[in-house]
């Protein structure tokens, strides 16, 4: 994975604003489509997926970070100019004064980046009021709710954007409806998705409901394929194949609970059959993901030919559908 993870990203590239903003829909980004079993890379845009598809076919979308008991994970950064980046310092039981008269109280390190903390104030209407979104160095303007939201999210939770559904519209969900393919949702609560270094992904909170599990049961008995809109549900349904108590055959649970599952070549895929995603930035562990769909010498020519055709990266960019 090493000529992988180290392709070189021009910054021309990185998409530092919406779809919108220059000047096209949400779902006239481009798409570029690679087929494991015959390894060709073929060029779309968005709007063809449903030619894409099969009548039969599962598409799961993530539809969206409490704790049980009340706390939240939080991560300390330092700013630093336009961007920012990790503080190693904080204690327990360290109080830190917010915007608008509220304390956030560090309780304890869960990681080496995260810490579990409880605010003096209800969260989700604090952020609301007080808080922004995530933007890395390569977006120079903050954006509203609206640029972050999906068409499918409605319960908060997330620390960013599961950016791979951004591209769908309720037009593209009818289209798809229409031409036979299923909709399905799972939730997981995306973390911090730009990791440093050579980071593993942290723990998530998901939940697979019971009509989802029956439903990725289904399609895969009547030959379907289950395409996931993204790693996070790549994740979140592979953790509940990880946990089946009778092995391959028996059926897929309804679980919840966090996830610490990682979907590599080593461990690969049980029941996602292909994967619908965002081009990422090198060195990221979201590749070797991808590389349990596509061997490493098919991602490295989709990478170049993305590179080469002038796609764009990050999470206002373009889009990756890796098939069977």
């Amino acid at each position: 994975m090493t000529a992988l993870a180290d392709f070189e990203l021009p910054p021309a590239l990185e998409a530092s604003e919406p779809p919108e903003a220059r000047g096209i829909p949400r779902d006239a980004v481009r798409m570029l489509v690679s087929r494991r079993r015959t390894g060709e890379i073929t060029h779309h845009q968005f709007t063809d997926l449903p030619n894409l598809l099969l009548a039969g076919d599962l598409v799961v979308v993530n539809f969206s970070t409490s704790l049980p008991d009340g706390s939240w994970l939080a991560e300390l950064r330092a700013v630093r100019g336009h961007a920012t980046q990790p503080y190693p310092g904080g204690s327990p039981g360290q109080a830190l004064p917010l915007r608008g008269g509220a304390v956030a109280t560090l309780t304890e390190r869960v990681t080496g980046r995260l810490w579990r903390v409880r605010l003096s104030t209800a969260v989700v209407p604090y952020l609301l009021r007080h808080g922004s979104f995530i933007h890395y160095s390569y977006v120079a303007s903050d954006w509203p709710a609206q640029a972050y939201q999906t068409v499918f999210g409605t319960t908060p939770g997330s620390a960013e954007m599961p950016s791979a559904s951004r591209p769908f519209t309720a037009e593209m969900i009818a289209r798809l409806v229409v031409r036979g393919v299923t909709i399905a949702p799972i939730t997981l609560h995306t973390g911090v998705s730009s990791l440093e270094g050579d980071e593993e992904p942290y723990p998530e909170p998901y939940d697979i409901p019971p009509a989802t599990a029956r439903l990725v049961d289904a399609t895969r008995q009547a030959g379907g394929r289950v395409v996931a809109v993204g790693t996070t549900v790549v994740r979140a349904l592979e953790t509940a194949a990880a946990a089946r108590e009778h092995g391959a055959g028996s059926p897929l649970p309804a679980s919840s609970g966090w996830t610490h599952h990682l979907v590599t070549p080593q461990t690969p895929p049980r029941v996602v059959d292909a994967l619908f995603t965002g081009l990422h930035e090198p060195r990221s562990t979201h590749l070797l993901m991808l590389n349990a769909f596509a061997a490493a010498g098919l991602l490295r020519r989709c990478y170049a030919a993305a590179v080469q055709h002038s796609y764009l990266w990050h999470e206002f960019g373009d889009v990756h559908l890796l098939l069977p």
